[in-house]
């Protein structure tokens, strides 16, 4: 991972995720999601994992044919990864070609899918690898490196690693692991992977085409320039077309309002910093190409998203001076480029991308932060340049040019500076052409509960400003009517924002006492009088509904291979529902959803559950299968379940929890039914309940003990036999909290010291699933 940061964004961000936390633990939900994901095995980078590829050779010469580089056919084949720890085989995947111009290359990119021969399968929460073999760049690191860096600038991004790829026992050198962008990439950064996702390249420059959104529907080149990845079967473009349309037509004084109602601009601005100070000129702003719009449901906004980023830091193709162009004046000369212009013309968007160049340099974007990062990853993958065989053949790349690229300027077209001289040139062109002046208080991620008209609303946000923030306050009204109530926001620690002074401010609303809509909005003043507001316009609005149905969420399993199947003789997905109430309730009219922001997801069939019983929900989206069966699946890497009331309640929220990872086969349950806190169980699904067992080697041949139990710091783990093993460590609602390898029949210990007292369970794993686990109690 990158060795820099903006201090204070991982400060606040660190402080928001304690407070998603905190709302969990208290039963609510909040659309707030942390953008940011760990690099989790599949993209550790402080090391070079090894992915071999074995296929048919006569699929692969197929393939690799002249005349067949335009074929996205996947090619059955299997998939083995070895870090050096873990070794992992994934039969009956998809193997094809990617990418543009590396289809014609000597050293092309491939594509892995997991999903295309299994639906919905996934390897460590990922559908699909794309291997880019970065052809073009004599350091094979560029896009690594701006990657981690839009990171850094806190614009969600794909993560990113180096492997060495090997076909048929051939090696095909190094490649880049860039991660796929589509609904799983949605749903980890946003919380939601439902909105329409569009793949935007040349000449995708976003220009006002007409008000049919079939209009943005056209083909260049054999490719669409606007292609819709999700929800492909509505093939509905509306959203993007009036997107367009606010972006190109809305008047200049009335462009914040309206755009900031669809759009996140504070992301773009510092999308913009980053594409500035990378070089970054086949993205939109320059070359109307390489970026993707996601419409994410939970604010109603366009989020940008970056792709393709090879030709960055120093890479040119026009013979123009990416280091030295004017920050302000970035754009095709000749073109419009109404996704950066039209931001421009905005004096306060100016004035806080300004804002943000002038933190990049100053704290990230520094020879002392990145040179020595330069170098790590130099050192990392030097030897596996050097053995490549395909490094030479497009261009001509020899060793010495990858570790001269580093520092200047290689003798090829394309390569006109290398990576610390093309960063020293451009902060230094930045530095002189900013036009620094004060900003407004910046007002960022909005989170809030889902309570009913018996619990407080909690509300909290982030407010970052050059100057000190003097005020922050919550304004509401109920029902948009009556006198409008303000209360003060607070960075003290004791009202539901985190650490003092780390800049989330947060506050409470007292409960209703009746259902109602919440219409409100956030300001905040600094020290020289400047004044900021969220939304920029309007007003937000919260239904508040009665909690009056005695539903629950009684036990759920988000991946069941082998537990209980289905109708269909299918292990899918399940929820349990049940009624711990005395009387009867009807379904009908109201929803089980896995989106908190799509609270109709999915309706209850026309059925009554009767008291004490249980109904069990399939989540496989397989509604022809039966009234019973849901229209999605559940996610094992972690989302929301929700029971929602009927539209005369506000679509209440009955009962609901966002839940973590999950391990395959393990079930999640409230001890006691309908109201108990939620722990791990073992399954019963459609029946009541039961605590996991602490029976040592009930599950497995191969037993496991841990000791103490109840512990205070330290815990040893012993598994019998021989051999390496792997074990989870969760919270009680199934959360991973750490994770490792052992060797059998040697005692390991871990330091649990920083965990708060609770209930823990720790799990052996084989083949993917929890073949043993132990409940843990820190006192």
């Amino acid at each position: 991972m990158m060795h820099l940061s903006i201090r204070l964004h991982y400060r606040l961000f660190s402080k928001r995720a304690a407070l998603l936390a905190l709302f969990f633990l208290i039963g609510h939900s909040s659309f707030s999601q942390n953008p940011f994901p760990e690099p989790g095995l599949v993209y550790r980078d402080d090391i070079v994992p090894r992915i071999d590829i074995f296929l048919p050779p006569d699929s692969l010469a197929i393939m690799l044919a002249p005349g067949n580089e335009t074929s996205d056919y996947h090619w059955h084949a299997t998939y083995v990864f070895d870090n050096g720890s873990i070794r992992d085989t994934v039969e009956n995947v998809g193997f094809r070609l990617r990418g543009n111009t590396s289809r014609y290359a000597a050293k092309k990119s491939f594509k892995v899918s997991f999903n295309t021969y299994e639906s919905g399968r996934k390897w460590y929460g990922v559908e699909k690898l794309n291997l880019n073999g970065e052809h073009n760049d004599p350091t094979v690191s560029r896009s690594k490196a701006c990657w981690d860096m839009l990171r850094d600038m806190r614009v969600p991004a794909p993560r990113a690693n180096h492997v060495r790829l090997y076909v048929n026992g051939e090696n095909y050198g190094l490649y880049a692991n860039i991660e796929h962008i589509d609904e799983e990439f949605a749903g980890l950064r946003f919380g939601n992977k439902d909105g329409n996702l569009y793949k935007c390249l040349w000449p995708a420059d976003l220009a006002y085409l007409g008000a049919d959104p079939d209009l943005y529907k056209f083909f260049h080149g054999g490719r669409q320039a606007y292609e819709l990845h999700i929800n492909e079967e509505e093939n509905d473009y509306s959203d993007l077309a009036h997107f367009i349309d606010v972006l190109n037509n809305t008047p200049t004084e009335e462009l914040p309002c309206e755009l900031e109602q669809v759009f996140n601009v504070d992301t773009y601005l510092r999308a913009i910093a980053f594409d500035i100070l990378s070089g970054n000129w086949d993205g939109p702003i320059y070359n109307k190409n390489n970026f993707y719009l996601y419409h994410n449901l939970s604010t109603g906004q366009f989020e940008y998203i970056p792709y393709d980023l090879d030709n960055t830091l120093g890479i040119d193709w026009f013979n123009i001076d990416w280091a030295n162009r004017d920050m302000y004046s970035w754009s095709h000369p000749d073109e419009p480029r109404p996704i950066y212009e039209r931001l421009m013309e905005i004096p306060e968007y100016r004035k806080r991308y300004s804002y943000y160049m002038s933190r990049f340099v100053e704290e990230a974007y520094t020879e002392e932060a990145l040179f020595p990062y330069f170098d790590e990853i130099k050192n990392r993958i030097a030897s596996y340049v050097q053995t490549d065989p395909y490094f030479p053949l497009d261009y001509g790349f020899s060793f010495n040019d990858f570790h001269n690229a580093f520092e200047n300027e290689t003798p090829y077209f394309h390569t006109k500076s290398g990576l610390k001289h093309f960063v020293t040139a451009r902060r230094n062109a930045t530095l002189e052409q900013l036009q620094v002046g004060d900003i407004a208080p910046v007002l960022t991620g909005l989170q809030h509960n889902r309570p009913n008209e018996l619990q407080e609303l909690l509300i909290a946000v982030h407010a970052e400003d050059d100057q000190q923030i003097e005020m922050a306050e919550l304004c509401y009204q109920l029902n948009g009517q009556g006198s409008t109530i303000c209360v003060a926001l607070y960075d003290d620690g004791a009202h539901q924002d985190g650490a003092a002074g780390d800049g989330l401010y947060g506050t409470a609303i007292p409960a209703l006492n009746e259902p109602a809509v919440v219409h409100y909005f956030i300001q905040a003043s600094d020290n020289i009088g400047q004044l900021s507001r969220l939304p920029f316009c309007g007003a937000y609005q919260l239904a508040v509904g009665s909690s009056s149905a005695p539903l629950a969420i009684n036990e759920f399993m988000a991946s069941n291979d082998r537990t209980i199947a289905d109708e269909a003789g299918e292990y899918e997905d399940w929820v349990e529902i049940y009624n711990y109430g005395t009387e009867a309730v009807y379904l009908g009219n109201r929803y089980l959803s896995d989106n908190p922001d799509n609270p109709t997801k999915w309706q209850f069939p026309d059925i009554w559950i009767q008291a004490g019983e249980f109904i069990l929900i399939w989540c496989d989206d397989d509604a022809d299968q039966g009234q019973l069966h849901a229209t999605y699946k559940l996610d094992a890497d972690g989302e929301y379940i929700g029971i929602f009331d009927e539209a005369a309640n506000n679509f209440a929220l009955i009962d609901g929890l966002e839940f973590g990872e999950q391990v395959t086969d393990q079930a999640i349950g409230r001890l006691p039914n309908g109201t108990g806190n939620f722990q791990v169980v073992h399954p019963t699904p459609g029946a009541s309940n039961q605590p996991l067992s602490s029976v040592a080697g009930k599950d497995s041949v191969q037993g496991i003990s841990v000791y103490p139990n109840p512990f205070r710091e330290t815990v040893t783990l012993e598994a019998k036999g021989a051999g390496v093993f792997q074990f989870r460590l969760s919270n009680a609602l199934g959360q991973s909290i750490q994770e490792g390898n052992g060797w059998r029949g040697q005692p390991l210990e871990l330091d649990l010291s920083g965990l708060p007292a609770g209930l823990y369970l720790i799990s052996v794993q084989e083949d993917g699933r929890a073949a043993q686990s132990e409940k843990l109690i820190k006192e």
